[in-house]
């Protein structure tokens, strides 16, 4: 698989099209095909195979896909959407674990085998943890594919370039012992909203997770009309 000839510097160059070249994908979770080394599973919701919403959705450090698809996977393709959660090619992502490039890679490979098979109208990055520092940092060098960013208890935001303009949703636990909320979700927040970003910021009473009823009030703000 090629890299993009871009990954370094975090862009990311499939684009959807209003025309899918391929067969639509029927109801349920697919492996994207990739090749040796890189995984991706993409939930598909049933019905009809129309202009669907697309999350990208990041796990925390140590994760696989499989976690991503069970914190948002039925939220998500409840509503229609669609959910492509890429595991990390290391233990964690590429930004983390020492520079820009195969996951970007992984990532800008799988979006061209998902537009190939299904129409996308918006498309939304998100993660948890380590996977919503990238969600921040990848949504912000990408803001002219991505339209919103969802980020679940995130560490910092370090994009490597800006394009476009993204909006932000933030949450973060204030008894947060992995990465505690003042110096990482007030920060990061605080930081974002003083670029010129539209950022929603929430706290809640509890630690370094994912909360259930999150991901719909998420989801609501990414999907609301206007």
């Amino acid at each position: 698989m090629a890299a993009p000839r871009r990954a370094a510097e975090g862009r990311l160059e499939n684009r959807p099209s209003p025309v899918v070249p391929g067969p639509p994908l029927p109801a349920g979770v697919h492996e994207v095909d990739l090749g040796p080394g890189a995984e991706a599973l993409l939930a598909v919701p049933p019905g009809e195979p129309v202009p669907r919403p697309l999350l990208v959705f990041f796990h925390g450090a140590g994760g696989k896909a499989e976690q991503s698809l069970a914190a948002v996977g039925e939220a998500v393709t409840g509503r229609g959407g669609l959910v492509l959660a890429p595991t990390s090619v290391g233990s964690t992502w590429d930004l983390i674990a020492g520079g820009l490039g195969r996951d970007v890679a992984v990532m800008d490979a799988a979006l061209g085998e998902v537009f190939g098979r299904a129409a996308v109208d918006r498309i939304a990055v998100g993660g948890f943890s380590d996977g919503a520092s990238y969600a921040l940092s990848l949504g912000l060098a990408n803001g002219d594919l991505f339209d919103a960013v969802l980020a679940f208890a995130p560490g910092f935001v370090a994009p490597p370039t800006q394009e476009g303009e993204p909006r932000i949703w933030i949450t973060h636990g204030a008894q947060d012992r992995v990465l505690p909320v003042d110096r990482c979700g007030r920060r990061v927040s605080r930081q974002l909203s003083a670029a010129g970003y539209d950022v929603t910021y929430e706290e809640f009473d509890g630690g370094h997770a994912v909360r259930r009823e999150d991901v719909p009030a998420a989801l609501d703000w990414w999907l609301r009309p206007g």
